[in-house]
Protein backbone atom coordinates (compact mmCIF):
# COMPACT_ATOMS: atom_id res chain seq x y z
CA UNK A 1 0.00 0.00 0.00
CA UNK A 2 2.85 2.34 0.87
CA UNK A 3 4.50 1.77 -2.50
CA UNK A 4 1.21 2.48 -4.30
CA UNK A 5 0.74 5.77 -2.49
CA UNK A 6 4.36 6.68 -3.16
CA UNK A 7 3.93 5.87 -6.86
CA UNK A 8 0.82 8.08 -7.04
CA UNK A 9 2.64 10.92 -5.27
CA UNK A 10 5.65 10.76 -7.59
CA UNK A 11 3.40 10.45 -10.66
CA UNK A 12 1.50 13.61 -9.74
CA UNK A 13 4.72 15.42 -8.86
CA UNK A 14 6.36 14.79 -12.22
CA UNK A 15 3.14 15.15 -14.22
CA UNK A 16 2.41 18.70 -13.04
CA UNK A 17 5.23 20.51 -14.92
CA UNK A 18 4.58 18.41 -18.03
CA UNK A 19 0.90 19.34 -17.96
CA UNK A 20 1.64 23.04 -17.63
CA UNK A 21 4.21 23.04 -20.44
CA UNK A 22 1.93 20.87 -22.57
CA UNK A 23 -0.92 23.36 -22.17
CA UNK A 24 1.44 25.91 -23.68
CA UNK A 25 1.94 23.64 -26.64
CA UNK A 26 -1.81 23.11 -27.01
CA UNK A 27 -2.76 26.81 -27.02
CA UNK A 28 0.02 27.72 -29.45
CA UNK A 29 -0.57 24.91 -31.91
CA UNK A 30 -4.36 25.25 -31.75
CA UNK A 31 -3.82 28.74 -33.17
CA UNK A 32 -1.55 27.38 -35.91
CA UNK A 33 1.95 28.08 -34.53
CA UNK A 34 4.30 25.19 -33.80
CA UNK A 35 6.21 25.82 -30.58
CA UNK A 36 9.18 23.51 -30.27
CA UNK A 37 10.79 25.91 -27.79
CA UNK A 38 9.07 24.48 -24.70
CA UNK A 39 12.35 23.03 -23.43
CA UNK A 40 14.16 26.36 -23.61
CA UNK A 41 11.20 28.27 -22.19
CA UNK A 42 10.90 25.87 -19.26
CA UNK A 43 14.61 26.32 -18.53
CA UNK A 44 14.48 30.13 -18.38
CA UNK A 45 11.28 29.88 -16.33
CA UNK A 46 12.96 27.49 -13.91
CA UNK A 47 15.86 29.88 -13.39
CA UNK A 48 13.71 33.00 -12.99
CA UNK A 49 11.48 31.24 -10.46
CA UNK A 50 14.44 30.05 -8.39
CA UNK A 51 16.17 33.44 -8.44
CA UNK A 52 13.09 35.47 -7.48
CA UNK A 53 11.97 32.99 -4.82
CA UNK A 54 15.48 32.95 -3.33
CA UNK A 55 15.81 36.73 -3.04
CA UNK A 56 12.22 37.51 -2.03
CA UNK A 57 11.53 34.47 0.10
CA UNK A 58 8.12 34.28 -1.59
CA UNK A 59 7.53 31.10 -3.57
CA UNK A 60 4.44 32.49 -5.32
CA UNK A 61 6.34 35.51 -6.60
CA UNK A 62 8.90 33.05 -7.91
CA UNK A 63 6.17 31.08 -9.63
CA UNK A 64 4.81 34.20 -11.34
CA UNK A 65 8.34 35.23 -12.33
CA UNK A 66 8.79 31.89 -14.05
CA UNK A 67 5.69 32.52 -16.15
CA UNK A 68 6.81 36.07 -16.97
CA UNK A 69 10.27 34.91 -18.05
CA UNK A 70 8.66 32.24 -20.22
CA UNK A 71 6.41 34.86 -21.83
CA UNK A 72 9.40 37.07 -22.64
CA UNK A 73 11.26 34.25 -24.38
CA UNK A 74 8.11 33.15 -26.18
CA UNK A 75 7.73 36.70 -27.46
CA UNK A 76 10.88 36.17 -29.53
CA UNK A 77 9.21 33.15 -31.09
CA UNK A 78 6.04 35.14 -31.73
CA UNK A 79 7.90 38.03 -33.35
CA UNK A 80 9.98 35.78 -35.60
CA UNK A 81 7.19 33.44 -36.68
CA UNK A 82 4.06 35.60 -36.64
CA UNK A 83 5.45 39.03 -37.50
CA UNK A 84 8.37 38.07 -39.76
CA UNK A 85 6.95 34.72 -40.96
CA UNK A 86 10.14 32.82 -40.10
CA UNK A 87 10.21 29.03 -40.17
CA UNK A 88 8.50 27.95 -36.95
CA UNK A 89 10.58 24.81 -36.48
CA UNK A 90 13.90 26.63 -36.85
CA UNK A 91 12.80 29.41 -34.50
CA UNK A 92 11.74 26.90 -31.85
CA UNK A 93 14.95 24.90 -32.08
CA UNK A 94 17.02 28.10 -31.83
CA UNK A 95 15.20 29.17 -28.66
CA UNK A 96 15.95 25.80 -27.11
CA UNK A 97 19.59 26.96 -27.17
CA UNK A 98 18.86 30.57 -26.27
CA UNK A 99 16.79 29.73 -23.18
CA UNK A 100 19.39 27.59 -21.38
CA UNK A 101 22.17 29.94 -22.51
CA UNK A 102 20.44 32.95 -20.96
CA UNK A 103 19.64 31.00 -17.80
CA UNK A 104 23.28 29.97 -17.32
CA UNK A 105 24.50 33.49 -18.13
CA UNK A 106 22.22 35.13 -15.55
CA UNK A 107 22.94 32.40 -13.01
CA UNK A 108 26.67 33.09 -13.27
CA UNK A 109 26.03 36.82 -13.02
CA UNK A 110 23.71 36.59 -10.00
CA UNK A 111 24.93 33.53 -8.11
CA UNK A 112 28.48 33.26 -9.43
CA UNK A 113 27.88 29.71 -10.66
CA UNK A 114 25.77 27.77 -13.14
CA UNK A 115 23.66 26.59 -10.21
CA UNK A 116 21.46 28.83 -8.11
CA UNK A 117 21.36 28.85 -4.33
CA UNK A 118 18.68 26.57 -2.84
CA UNK A 119 15.20 28.02 -2.42
CA UNK A 120 14.33 28.15 1.29
CA UNK A 121 10.55 27.92 0.93
CA UNK A 122 9.15 25.30 -1.41
CA UNK A 123 5.87 25.20 -3.29
CA UNK A 124 3.77 22.33 -1.87
CA UNK A 125 3.71 19.47 -4.33
CA UNK A 126 -0.01 18.99 -3.95
CA UNK A 127 -0.52 22.66 -4.83
CA UNK A 128 1.42 22.09 -8.05
CA UNK A 129 -0.87 19.24 -9.05
CA UNK A 130 -4.00 21.18 -8.16
CA UNK A 131 -2.83 24.16 -10.22
CA UNK A 132 -2.06 21.92 -13.20
CA UNK A 133 -5.43 20.14 -13.15
CA UNK A 134 -7.31 23.41 -12.58
CA UNK A 135 -5.63 24.97 -15.60
CA UNK A 136 -6.49 21.92 -17.73
CA UNK A 137 -10.16 22.41 -16.84
CA UNK A 138 -9.90 26.15 -17.46
CA UNK A 139 -8.23 25.57 -20.83
CA UNK A 140 -10.92 23.08 -21.87
CA UNK A 141 -13.71 25.51 -20.97
CA UNK A 142 -11.91 28.39 -22.67
CA UNK A 143 -11.23 26.55 -25.94
CA UNK A 144 -14.54 24.76 -26.39
CA UNK A 145 -17.09 26.83 -24.46
CA UNK A 146 -16.15 30.45 -25.20
CA UNK A 147 -16.19 32.47 -28.42
CA UNK A 148 -12.52 33.41 -27.96
CA UNK A 149 -11.49 29.79 -27.72
CA UNK A 150 -13.57 28.81 -30.72
CA UNK A 151 -11.93 31.61 -32.69
CA UNK A 152 -8.50 30.21 -31.83
CA UNK A 153 -9.57 26.79 -33.06
CA UNK A 154 -10.98 28.33 -36.24
CA UNK A 155 -7.70 30.14 -36.88
CA UNK A 156 -5.74 26.92 -36.49
CA UNK A 157 -7.99 25.14 -38.96
CA UNK A 158 -8.92 27.78 -41.55
CA UNK A 159 -7.16 31.12 -40.94
CA UNK A 160 -8.37 32.69 -44.19
CA UNK A 161 -11.99 31.88 -43.35
CA UNK A 162 -11.52 33.27 -39.85
CA UNK A 163 -10.03 36.43 -41.34
CA UNK A 164 -13.11 36.98 -43.51
CA UNK A 165 -15.19 36.95 -40.31
CA UNK A 166 -13.20 39.87 -38.96
CA UNK A 167 -10.88 37.91 -36.66
CA UNK A 168 -7.35 39.26 -36.45
CA UNK A 169 -5.46 36.07 -37.22
CA UNK A 170 -1.91 37.25 -36.60
CA UNK A 171 -2.73 39.11 -33.39
CA UNK A 172 -4.51 36.07 -32.01
CA UNK A 173 -1.60 33.82 -32.92
CA UNK A 174 0.85 36.27 -31.35
CA UNK A 175 -1.08 36.28 -28.07
CA UNK A 176 -1.40 32.49 -28.07
CA UNK A 177 2.35 32.07 -28.43
CA UNK A 178 2.88 34.47 -25.52
CA UNK A 179 0.37 32.46 -23.48
CA UNK A 180 2.24 29.26 -24.35
CA UNK A 181 5.37 30.85 -22.89
CA UNK A 182 3.55 31.65 -19.65
CA UNK A 183 2.37 28.04 -19.28
CA UNK A 184 5.79 26.58 -20.12
CA UNK A 185 7.44 29.05 -17.74
CA UNK A 186 5.10 27.88 -15.00
CA UNK A 187 6.09 24.31 -15.80
CA UNK A 188 9.76 25.17 -15.40
CA UNK A 189 9.01 26.96 -12.15
CA UNK A 190 7.48 23.79 -10.71
CA UNK A 191 10.82 22.01 -11.09
CA UNK A 192 12.84 24.54 -9.10
CA UNK A 193 10.16 25.49 -6.58
CA UNK A 194 8.54 22.15 -5.86
CA UNK A 195 10.62 19.20 -7.07
CA UNK A 196 14.31 19.98 -6.54
CA UNK A 197 14.33 23.58 -5.13
CA UNK A 198 17.45 24.65 -7.05
CA UNK A 199 18.30 25.66 -10.60
CA UNK A 200 20.96 23.83 -12.58
CA UNK A 201 21.60 23.53 -16.34
CA UNK A 202 20.14 20.01 -16.36
CA UNK A 203 17.06 20.76 -14.28
CA UNK A 204 14.62 20.31 -17.16
CA UNK A 205 16.41 17.34 -18.77
CA UNK A 206 14.14 16.90 -21.76
CA UNK A 207 10.83 17.60 -19.99
CA UNK A 208 9.92 20.13 -22.68
CA UNK A 209 10.26 17.51 -25.39
CA UNK A 210 8.24 15.03 -23.35
CA UNK A 211 5.53 17.70 -23.04
CA UNK A 212 5.54 18.08 -26.83
CA UNK A 213 5.10 14.33 -27.20
CA UNK A 214 2.21 14.50 -24.73
CA UNK A 215 0.54 17.20 -26.85
CA UNK A 216 0.66 14.87 -29.88
CA UNK A 217 -0.38 11.80 -27.89
CA UNK A 218 -3.22 13.83 -26.36
CA UNK A 219 -4.39 14.90 -29.85
CA UNK A 220 -3.96 18.61 -29.12
CA UNK A 221 -6.69 18.64 -26.47
CA UNK A 222 -6.33 19.66 -22.79
CA UNK A 223 -7.99 16.49 -21.47
CA UNK A 224 -5.98 14.26 -23.80
CA UNK A 225 -2.83 16.05 -22.68
CA UNK A 226 -3.72 15.40 -19.04
CA UNK A 227 -3.97 11.67 -19.62
CA UNK A 228 -0.75 11.57 -21.62
CA UNK A 229 1.19 13.46 -18.95
CA UNK A 230 -0.09 11.15 -16.23
CA UNK A 231 1.23 8.21 -18.24
CA UNK A 232 4.63 9.86 -18.61
CA UNK A 233 4.61 10.78 -14.92
CA UNK A 234 3.80 7.18 -13.99
CA UNK A 235 6.74 5.85 -15.97
CA UNK A 236 8.96 8.44 -14.28
CA UNK A 237 7.69 7.23 -10.91
CA UNK A 238 8.26 3.63 -11.96
CA UNK A 239 11.83 4.36 -13.01
CA UNK A 240 12.49 5.89 -9.58
CA UNK A 241 10.84 3.14 -7.54
CA UNK A 242 12.54 0.32 -9.46
CA UNK A 243 15.97 1.67 -8.54
CA UNK A 244 15.49 0.19 -5.08
CA UNK A 245 15.21 -3.35 -6.41
CA UNK A 246 17.83 -5.78 -7.64
CA UNK A 247 16.78 -6.11 -11.26
CA UNK A 248 18.57 -8.01 -14.05
CA UNK A 249 18.92 -4.82 -16.11
CA UNK A 250 21.36 -1.91 -15.73
CA UNK A 251 20.21 1.14 -13.78
CA UNK A 252 20.68 3.27 -16.88
CA UNK A 253 17.98 1.30 -18.71
CA UNK A 254 15.51 2.01 -15.92
CA UNK A 255 16.46 5.70 -15.90
CA UNK A 256 15.76 6.20 -19.60
CA UNK A 257 12.30 4.58 -19.45
CA UNK A 258 10.34 7.88 -19.66
CA UNK A 259 12.42 9.04 -22.64
CA UNK A 260 12.15 5.69 -24.36
CA UNK A 261 8.39 5.88 -23.91
CA UNK A 262 8.46 9.31 -25.57
CA UNK A 263 10.14 7.88 -28.67
CA UNK A 264 7.79 4.91 -28.83
CA UNK A 265 4.69 7.10 -28.56
CA UNK A 266 5.95 9.46 -31.25
CA UNK A 267 6.64 6.56 -33.59
CA UNK A 268 3.26 4.93 -32.98
CA UNK A 269 0.98 7.96 -32.79
CA UNK A 270 2.51 10.88 -34.67
CA UNK A 271 0.99 9.66 -37.93
CA UNK A 272 -2.39 8.87 -36.39
CA UNK A 273 -2.96 12.10 -34.46
CA UNK A 274 -4.50 14.83 -36.59
CA UNK A 275 -2.98 18.25 -35.94
CA UNK A 276 -4.77 21.53 -36.68
CA UNK A 277 -4.78 21.89 -40.46
CA UNK A 278 -2.98 25.25 -40.58
CA UNK A 279 -0.37 24.51 -37.93
CA UNK A 280 3.12 25.48 -39.01
CA UNK A 281 1.90 27.63 -41.90
CA UNK A 282 2.49 31.41 -41.55
CA UNK A 283 -0.60 33.44 -42.42
CA UNK A 284 -0.27 36.12 -45.07
CA UNK A 285 -3.51 37.92 -45.83
CA UNK A 286 -4.62 37.24 -49.38
CA UNK A 287 -2.21 34.35 -49.90
CA UNK A 288 -3.71 31.64 -47.68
Amino acid sequence: MTNILLAINITLMYSAPLILAGLGGVISEKSGVVNLALEGIMTIGAFAAAAVAYYTGNVWLGFLAGGLAGAMLAMLHAVSTVVFKADQTISGVALNFVGPGLAIFFSRMIFGAVRSNPVAVRLPRMSSSVIAVALVIAMFIFLYKTKWGLRIIAIGEHPAAADTLGINVNLTRFLCVIASGVFAGFGGAIFTLSIISIFSPIVISGAGFIALAAVIFGKWTPHGLLGACLIFGFFQALSILLRGYDLPVPLQVITIMPYLLTIIILVLFVGKSVAPKAVGVPYVKGQN
